[in-house]
């Protein structure tokens, strides 16, 4: 427990409005999508860069831990305070878009912000900035910086690293460093910038993003294809992106998928179909549009697909993404328990991937739904169990080790967007040597002597 003087102390800095030791906060604070629960001792509500400088510095020189936090959407517990402390909330105050560069097509914003908000704010000025987290109506920039969320954009567009330009952060003294420019080239010095991006609150607490934007394209389609096999469906999708056609998306759902979303919604989805495959192509005129669609449609029909549907309008677009969309909540039928996993693999090897997770399901007993974004080798996969029988779960987590083990033999790696932090800490040793983890823990030393910074994530 936190003394009360260094309370006292901390709500001098930020004012007795922004600083809570009560039992509603604290629990209200102690959880995130994963279910885990760790309770901290207080949560602040930084006002500013400022506040954040003061309060490392003091919590650094007293030995204090502190655990930086957005919208708690995270899927591993990165923003869980596993060790107690501090959770240092940026939600509240530091939620502001600062600016929006029509000239520099750049935005600078606080952690605060809310992804789809900002998505909103820049696509009214015509612009674009394309990382789309399906949790992004309510995850913050800071946590999609933190843990470099992707989403079902990536396969054209990138991740959130790709369009991060520059970043303010304070270390764990309490100094305020830059990392970047607002310029399209920078090469001075090291890319800091990059080391805190996917760092997971463990080096420094980010006050500040500039953000590269992109044009918006003006035209939109989507379609579906339905598949026989999963083999059939991923050689369509490592085809297709070699074709010389870039999807926007290209998002597949697998048997036990689909028949769990028409169980639960009778969407009319042909249960009998091995895999789906729903894919969006932009651009800026008609005939480019036209042309993407019907090369997939050609690479796809190449591959076993029986049936091709294109979108008419937003309305049926909209319909043919819905099974993706609620993918996640319809796989529920077959276990109280989802052990939900975002392996990622090179995209020649998604038949052999998904094949060998068929293995593991029949090893031990456990139905696997898979779906995913399947344009950039990134795929879902889902361990049902009973969540309250210790035995499932002891089997469900032998089967997921075993999918990381496959994953990390075909080229793979342990997560292509939710991060690390706890849930997947016991699994580093798996994707990196000793010699490896051991340069991460140098950094962490670097940055953080006194690991006060969001301990004990990420095997550090």
């Amino acid at each position: 427990m936190i003394e009360q003087k260094h309370l006292d102390k901390l709500a001098e800095i930020v004012g007795k409005e922004n600083i809570f030791s009560d039992k509603a906060h604290t629990i209200a604070y102690s959880y995130d999508a994963t279910r885990e629960r760790f309770e901290p001792d207080a949560v602040i509500f930084p006002r500013d860069e400022r506040d954040v400088s003061d309060i490392l510095r003091y919590c650094n020189e007293h030995k204090i831990v502190i655990v930086p936090r957005g919208a708690g959407s995270g899927f591993t517990g990165g923003a869980l305070p596993s060790s107690g402390g501090i959770v240092l909330a940026l939600e509240k105050h530091m939620n502001k878009i600062l600016e929006i560069d029509m000239d520099n097509m750049v935005a600078v914003v606080q952690p605060g912000v809310i992804n789809m908000d900002l998505q909103r704010a820049v696509e009214a000025k015509g612009l674009f900035y394309p990382p789309d987290p399906a949790s992004q109506e309510y995850s913050t920039i800071g946590g999609n910086v933190s843990e470099n969320a992707g989403g079902m954009r990536a396969a054209k567009y990138g991740i959130t690293k790709d369009y991060v330009m520059a970043i303010r952060a304070v270390r764990p003294n309490g100094d305020i460093i830059r990392a970047g420019k607002k310029t399209i080239k920078d090469v001075a010095g090291y890319n800091i910038a990059g080391i805190l991006i996917a760092s997971e609150g463990t080096l420094a607490v980010i006050t500040e993003i500039t953000l590269k934007l992109i044009a918006k394209p003006k035209l939109k389609k989507t379609a579906m294809g339905i598949f026989p096999s999963v083999d059939m469906a991923m050689e369509a999708v490592y085809k297709t992106m070699a074709s010389g056609v870039t999807p926007v998306a290209m998002e597949f759902l697998d048997n036990l998928t689909i028949r769990a979303v028409e169980q639960k919604y009778s969407k009319g989805l042909p249960t009998d179909a091995g895999a789906i495959l729903i894919t969006d192509v932009d651009g800026n005129l008609n005939e480019e549009i036209e042309y993407q669609m019907d090369v997939i449609e050609r690479v796809f029909r190449e591959n076993g697909c029986s049936d091709f549907k294109k979108a008419r309008d937003e309305a049926e677009a909209a319909d043919l993404w819905f099974a993706r969309r609620n993918a996640s909540q319809s796989i529920t039928i077959y276990g109280s328990k989802k052990i939900n996993e975002d392996i990622t693999v090179p995209r020649s090897v998604l038949p052999e991937l998904l094949r060998k997770i068929g293995d593991v399901a029949n090893k031990y007993g456990v139905k696997i739904p898979c779906f995913g974004h399947t344009g950039d080798g990134n795929v879902h996969t889902n361990v049902m169990v009973d969540g309250s029988n210790p035995k499932e779960l002891e089997i469900g987590h032998k089967a997921i080790e075993e999918i990381f083990r496959i994953t990390v033999d075909l080229g793979g790696t342990l997560s292509g967007e939710h991060g690390i932090g706890l849930s997947k800490a016991p699994f580093m040793h798996l994707a990196f040597s000793e010699e490896e983890m051991n340069l991460f823990r140098d950094l962490k030393r670097a940055f953080d002597p006194n690991n006060i910074l969001n301990p004990g994530k990420m095997a550090l």
